[in-house]
């Protein structure tokens, strides 16, 4: 059990990584604790509410009681199955803004702006248009990443972005593309009714070359002989075995579990290690730190007309629906129904947008339990660049024991006046003419919800996570002792380990992470390699003109 690299973690990053190294021709191991994706509430994406909630896909972790939402622990998926989250998430496909990368590399993650990342989202997608127009040049059309648009049939969806154009704002064509701010289309890795995850994309292609093979077991630690991994010890089947690795370990285990590892292997703050009788091989200070994720509510309409998706939301319709995509892969269920979308900035100075909205023809919640009064539709939204940051550390030395995760949500003061500001400008838009024909009322927060303690009290009680968890493994300059990689992935303090996952995020990109996150994996893979990474891009991102001056 032996080969150039071993990779721990079949997910986003993880199988980018296994599929560029063996296509280079380096033999890759990759382990994985969870099992198959087979089977249709993976497969089915309108079915993306069960396989987060399902143990058997999914971690089943939870945050610590958090303060700032009421001493609530909110759930906190992440996949533990091939593909990862990537196999259990909504399937939206966001790039992040051209400045989210410049600000990386603006904090040490050289080599990491938009126009170095750029050529790697085009490197790894394979763009449909679908007919709806967006930007081709900005887009890739022969990587192994499938990404769609929904058909968008429901007039709620048009209705959404009529809104957001009588309420002032700009639409988009295409928000992975020139211009992000705006309403219009959203995109999602979705392939012929199949949810087209990293799995689908890199990890099933690269398992038939005889240089990669997957292996399922419990990563414990890295094996580090003088200052050097070596190897991954893994459990299976009650047996401890050393995977070992002729050129390099790298890390993909998500910005959970990858700390988690670091950690366990003695990489980490020098005083927390101690505190579980580890042995300090480095003691980095930055493990397991600078968490963030994205905090969102739903805000909830009811509809005055039967024209949302709540009718098929019972045994028939859904027995409909399911059985339609079974054999047919099209229909509802072969949409994630996330089909308009928009980002917005919250207020003038503000440069680029930092409010993201999924829109939805249904009152539902991610864990599937519909609204009370039937018939609705909903955005899912929340402030994109919070300023609190959590911690993942350690319970205990037992790699079996689920890590202690506090986000720490809602701790500075700013996260409030963001939120108030999402809130207010979120109903203003649901009051626009084009919504006059289908809104009854407002279910969630309620329109007599106004003021800023009615407003705070609302997020208080009522706002998940987005499942965007990253950052506790952040890139960045190797004397700043904050970072825990260095620009090229490699761990900062010890020779032959990588690390490529959202662990590695300097700041949490603006939109959902399943793409940034694949892209590290892709970009990380030149770097193992010891390429040259790929040609600068030159295209230039739209920025409001006004934005100084103006909201929108």
């Amino acid at each position: 059990m032996e080969a150039d690299f071993v990779i721990v973690g079949a997910g986003s990053a993880g199988c980018a990584m296994a599929y560029r190294l063996s296509e280079a021709g380096a033999s890759v191991l990759v382990i994985e604790h969870g099992g198959t994706d087979v089977g249709p509430f993976i497969q089915m994406p309108a079915a993306l509410s069960y396989p987060m909630s399902m143990s058997r896909y999914d971690w089943g972790y939870t945050s610590e009681p958090e303060p700032g939402l009421g001493g609530r622990r909110l759930a906190t998926p992440r996949g533990k199955v091939i593909g990862g989250s990537s196999s259990i998430n909504g399937m939206v496909y966001v790039r992040g803004h051209a400045r989210d990368f410049d600000h990386w590399a603006d904090q040490g993650a050289q080599g990491w702006g938009f126009a170095d990342v750029l050529p790697y989202f085009k490197r790894m997608e394979n763009w449909h248009d679908g007919g709806h127009g967006g930007d081709p040049s900005w887009r890739g059309t022969d990587g192994p990443l499938h990404v769609t648009r929904g058909p968008r049939r429901n007039p709620l969806f048009h209705a959404f972005v009529e809104a957001g154009k009588q309420a002032g704002y700009p639409v988009t064509d295409d928000y992975n593309g020139y211009q992000q701010e705006g309403f219009g289309p959203m995109e999602q890795t979705v392939w012929k009714g199949r949810r087209w995850s990293a799995a689908h994309a890199y990890l099933r292609p690269a398992l038939k070359r005889e240089n990669c093979d997957l292996v399922r077991g419990l990563a414990r630690k890295v094996v580090i002989e003088d200052g050097r991994a070596t190897g991954v010890e893994i459990e299976r089947g009650g047996k401890v075995d050393v995977l070992r690795a002729r050129r390099e370990v790298i890390l993909a285990a998500s910005s959970i579990n990858s700390p988690k590892l670091l950690m366990l292997s003695g990489i980490g703050p020098a005083k927390h290690l101690a505190e579980h009788g580890i042995d300090v091989v480095a003691d980095r200070p930055g493990v397991g730190q600078n968490l963030q994720d994205h905090l969102e509510v739903y805000f909830q309409m009811a509809a005055s007309q039967p024209i949302t998706l709540f009718k098929y939301w019972n045994l028939w319709g859904k027995a409909l629906i399911g059985a339609q995509w079974l054999f047919t892969k099209t229909g509802l269920g072969a949409s994630n129904n996330f089909e308009s979308a928009a980002f917005i900035r919250s207020r003038a100075g503000v440069e680029y947008p930092d409010i993201q909205y999924h829109f939805m023809p249904i009152a539902v919640r991610y864990d599937g339990k519909a609204a009370s009064e039937g018939h609705g539709f909903q955005a899912h939204t929340g402030p994109m660049r919070a300023q609190s940051r959590g911690e993942v550390t350690l319970k205990s030395a037992d790699a079996k024991e689920a890590p202690r995760i506090f986000f720490n949500y809602m701790s500075e003061e700013q996260d409030w006046v963001d939120f108030r500001a999402c809130l207010r400008l979120t109903r203003e838009i649901f009051q626009q003419e084009a919504f006059k024909p289908y809104v009854k009322r407002e279910i969630l927060p309620g329109a007599d919800k106004v003021s800023d303690a009615d407003l705070d009290a609302f997020v208080r009680e009522h706002a998940e996570s987005a499942y965007h968890p990253c950052g506790t493994a952040r890139m960045g300059a190797a004397d700043d002792p904050r970072s825990v990689v260095d620009p090229e992935c490699r761990v900062i303090g010890v020779d032959g380990l990588r690390l490529a996952d959202s662990s590695i995020f300097p700041r949490i990109t603006n939109g959902n992470l399943n793409g940034p996150s694949i892209m590290a994996g892709e970009k990380a893979a030149d770097h193992i390699l010891g390429r040259d990474p790929l040609p600068k891009a030159n295209e230039q991102a739209w920025i409001h003109p006004e934005w100084e001056t103006s909201q929108r």
